[in-house]
């Protein structure tokens, strides 16, 4: 995904106070981390700018390959055990300077799916595809930013959890399973809702399944999230 100079427009007027980023080769770079001991795990994915594509499939805990060329977008990747619990972070200050080019910053991700895990992931701009249909979620926050993504919620989940979207200013697609019951709760300053499959309850969007099923998906959605699309499969 090629980073284009008019999304930099925004922070350009303020190039005269930050440093200015050179546009290099591109880089690439691939990195496994083992989950160790660790029985469930709180991963936090932080990226300033580009594109987030996180899926489940890995056989190690995280799997990756990052490709930027900004020499100082290189990710910081740390992991630590404490107990039964790791602390996985994947993190990128990109807002420190103004790139001049065409930058490009991509983040292919891979965890596990059988160790439960607690996913935090803030965007700055750009576009994030987080697959989670095969992982076994505890968890999911969201924090958006500018942009566009689609964050799917299919699986056949064996334990109730919650999903928090924040903040955005972007175009938000969800979508939900069938067989799984789920509630959608809208909060704030939202935009335009589509929800496809879905009724409305309480204020709230719940598909069939809801009420029925023995596990239930709770998904708040709030902040300044432009447009949102709800759709069951």
């Amino acid at each position: 995904m090629v980073l284009l100079i008019v999304m930099m427009a925004g922070i350009e007027v303020f190039a005269g106070a930050c440093e200015v980023k050179q546009v290099g080769e591109l880089q690439r770079q691939s990195q496994s981390v083992e989950v160790g001991e660790a029985r469930s795990v709180r991963a936090d994915l932080r990226m300033g700018a580009g594109e987030l594509n996180l899926t489940g499939g890995a056989d190690a805990l995280m799997e990756a390959d990052f490709s930027y060329n900004v020499d100082e977008w290189k990710p910081e990747v740390d992991y630590e055990v404490s107990g039964d619990t790791g602390e996985l972070s994947v993190k990128q200050d990109i807002i420190a300077g103004v790139p001049v080019g065409e930058a490009r910053n991509e983040w292919d991700i891979s965890l596990n799916d059988e160790v439960p895990t607690n996913l935090v992931v803030q965007m700055g701009a750009g576009e994030s595809n987080l697959d989670l249909d095969s992982l076994t979620p505890t968890g999911l926050t969201l924090h958006m930013g500018s942009g566009k993504t689609t964050v799917d919620l299919t699986g056949d989940y064996a334990r109730n959890f919650g999903t928090s979207i924040e903040g955005g200013v972007g175009e938000a697609k969800v979508l939900l399973p069938s067989d799984v019951g789920a509630r959608v709760t809208p909060k704030g300053g939202l935009g335009k809702i589509n929800a496809e499959g879905l009724r409305r309850e309480d204020g709230s969007y719940v598909n069939e399944a809801y009420g029925d099923s023995e596990v239930t998906l709770d998904v708040d959605i709030q902040g300044g999230v432009g447009r949102i699309t709800l759709e069951v499969v």
